[in-house]
Order: structure tokens, then C-alpha cells, then sequence
């Protein structure tokens, strides 16, 4: 049984990046930071420990594409946690792959087809923390 597997991240897939950025402000006081590729932001919710990010969306919206925010969770073994998934009845749709600078991560499905990701960070990498626009 998982002991410390908090929910550490999410993203917001969106159509018009700008747009998204104005409603997350304005209705939850959010703050964001350029960061990464372009068209990419760093969000701060307030909340330590917890960070997200918006972006581009990767698949258009309509038919079967994802619609929502994606959750990644920390995990101390992204390998180990990739195999428990399909043990489990996930599927690994993306395996392990690096964000230099941050960790590794894994994209999977759950047994009802909600997506999301495992993180293993990298060691001197805490989530959640980061410098937002002021």
C-alpha cells in the first residue's frame, strides 16, 4: 500500500493560451511564469507543494481527445510505479521519459480511461516551488 504519493501537479490544456491565462487570474488569483518551451507557463497556485503548468492543448478537443486537467503524482520510482500500473489494470501510454532539470515522467491510463502522469523528481527538485511574476 502507497504511504506518500501526494498529488503534486496538473496542467491545463488549452485552445487559446492568452485566454486561459486571463480566467485563472481573474478567478482564482492565480499567478504564472513563462518557463520551458514557448507557449508554456508555470502556475502558482498558493498552495505549497503543489504546481501546475498551461499549455498548448496536445490533441484538438473534439472526438476522443483529453479534455481537462492532467495530474501528475509523485512517486519514488517511476519504473516500479509504471509496473504497478499495468499489474493493476492501467496502461502506460507514454513511458518514462526525462524533463531535464525536473525528473522523470510516465503518462498512463487508469482501469476508467482518466489520464494522468507519475513523477519521480529529481533529488535536490522540490515541487511546487518556483519563482511566479510578481
Amino acid at each position: 500500500m502507497a504511504t506518500n504519493t501526494p498529488v503534486c501537479h496538473f496542467a491545463i490544456h488549452a485552445d487559446d493560451c492568452e485566454r486561459a491565462l486571463a480566467f485563472y487570474r481573474a478567478v482564482f488569483g492565480w499567478r504564472f511564469v513563462a518557463w520551458g518551451p514557448p507557449g508554456f507557463w508555470r502556475i502558482d497556485t498558493g498552495q505549497p507543494g503543489l504546481e501546475g503548468a498551461l499549455h498548448g492543448r496536445h490533441e484538438p478537443l473534439s472526438g476522443a481527445g483529453m479534455r481537462g486537467f492532467e495530474c501528475s503524482i509523485s512517486v519514488a520510482d517511476v519504473e516500479s510505479t509504471c509496473r504497478s500500473i499495468e499489474r493493476h489494470g492501467g496502461q502506460i501510454t507514454q513511458p518514462p521519459f526525462l524533463i531535464e532539470g525536473v525528473g522523470r515522467v510516465a503518462r498512463f491510463t487508469d482501469p476508467e480511461g482518466n489520464a494522468a502522469c507519475a513523477m519521480q523528481y529529481l533529488e535536490d527538485v522540490v515541487p511546487g516551488t518556483f519563482e511566479a511574476e510578481p
